[in-house]
C-alpha cells in the first residue's frame, strides 16, 4: 500500500470492490474523517447503521492489517495540517501500550454495558419474560460464538422450567423443531459475523408459528427481520482481531432469567426443592 495516498484515494480506488455494507461504512468514513480518527469500532458502526464486523472487514478490504491500521492512516491525514490540540490528542490516543490494554478492555465493558442500560426497554423485557413463562416448549438457538451463551441460557432456563431445548452446534438441529408450534418460543442468538444455521432454524421455527425472540447487535441484522421481538445489545469488539466479549449478551439473558424468577417465584422454588432432593441422593457435588 502506498503510504503517500490519501485516505479518500484509496477508498476510491477500493470502491468497486467493496460490498454494499462495506460502501456504506466507507462513505459514512469521509463524511466523517475527523470523528473516524477517534471513534471505537462500536461508535462507528452505530453511526453508519452496520455491524461492528462490517467496519473491521472494511480495514481489510482496503488493504490494512485491521481497524487500528486503517484508523491509525485517517489520523496521520489529519494531523498533518492540523491543531497542536489534535496533534496532542493523536499523542495521547497512540501512547496506550500493552500495560492499559486490560484497563482499556475493562473500560470499554463498562461503556457498553452504559449504553445499554441508557437503551433498556423494561416493558419488552417483561413482555418477554411472559412469552418465555408461558411457552410449551423453548428452542434455543445459537451457532458458532454464540454457542456458549444459547448453551448457558438452555442450562439455565432448563433449570427453572419444563421443556427446555438447546440447538446443538451440529447434526440434529432440525429435529429440534420436533416439539415446536404456535405454543412454543424459539430464542435465537446471533452476532457478527452471523450463522447461516441460526437462521435458517429460526426461520423454520417461525414457519411453524411460534414465536420468535432475537437476542442481537442491531435492529436491521438478518435475525431481527422475522423475529416477533428484538433485544438488541452492543458487544465489546476488538479492532483488529473482531473478536467479541460476549459479557454484555450475558448480562442481557441474565436479565430474563431474573424475571422469570421474579415472575414465577413459588413454582420455581417448588422446583429447586425437589432438585436438590435429587442432587442429595445422587451424590452431584462435592460440597
Amino acid at each position: 500500500m502506498q503510504q503517500s495516498s490519501t485516505f479518500e484515494g484509496l477508498v476510491k480506488e477500493k470502491f468497486n470492490g467493496l460490498s454494499a455494507a462495506q460502501k456504506k461504512v466507507a462513505a459514512h468514513l469521509l463524511q466523517h474523517l475527523d470523528q473516524a480518527a477517534f471513534n471505537t469500532v462500536v461508535q462507528i458502526a452505530r453511526e453508519a447503521e452496520v455491524s461492528e464486523t462490517t467496519v473491521i472487514r472494511l480495514s481489510y478490504a482496503l488493504g490494512f492489517s485491521g481497524f487500528t491500521e486503517m484508523q491509525a492512516r485517517i489520523q496521520q491525514q489529519i494531523v498533518l495540517g492540523a491543531s497542536s490540540a489534535n496533534v496532542n490528542r493523536l499523542q495521547k490516543t497512540q501512547s496506550s501500550d500493552e500495560e492499559q490494554l486490560f484497563r482499556h478492555a475493562m473500560e470499554n465493558e463498562i461503556a457498553v454495558m452504559q449504553h445499554n442500560l441508557a437503551q433498556l426497554n423494561e416493558a419488552q423485557l417483561w413482555h418477554t419474560v411472559e412469552l418465555l413463562s408461558e411457552a410449551d416448549h423453548v428452542l434455543v438457538i445459537g451457532h458458532r460464538g454464540s454457542h456458549s451463551t444459547a448453551n448457558w441460557l438452555a442450562f439455565t432456563l432448563g433449570m427453572m422450567r419444563e421443556n427446555v431445548h438447546l440447538c446443538p452446534a451440529g447434526g440434529n438441529a432440525l429435529e429440534k423443531l420436533t416439539w415446536m408450534s404456535e405454543k412454543s418460543v424459539a430464542v435465537v442468538i446471533s452476532f457478527p459475523r452471523y450463522s447461516k444455521d441460526s437462521y435458517k432454524i429460526a426461520e423454520a421455527a417461525k414457519m411453524l408459528g411460534s414465536r420468535l425472540i432475537a437476542i442481537t447487535d442491531r435492529l436491521l441484522s438478518p435475525v431481527s427481520r422475522i423475529s416477533d421481538i428484538t433485544l438488541v445489545t452492543e458487544l465489546n469488539v476488538d479492532g483488529d482481531t473482531a473478536n467479541s466479549s460476549m459479557s454484555a449478551v450475558q448480562t442481557m439473558l441474565h436479565l430474563l432469567c431474573l424475571g422469570i424468577g421474579a415472575r414465577n417465584r413459588e413454582a420455581l422454588q417448588a422446583r429447586q426443592e425437589r432438585m436438590e432432593q435429587i442432587y442429595s441422593s445422587q451424590d452431584v457435588f462435592i460440597e
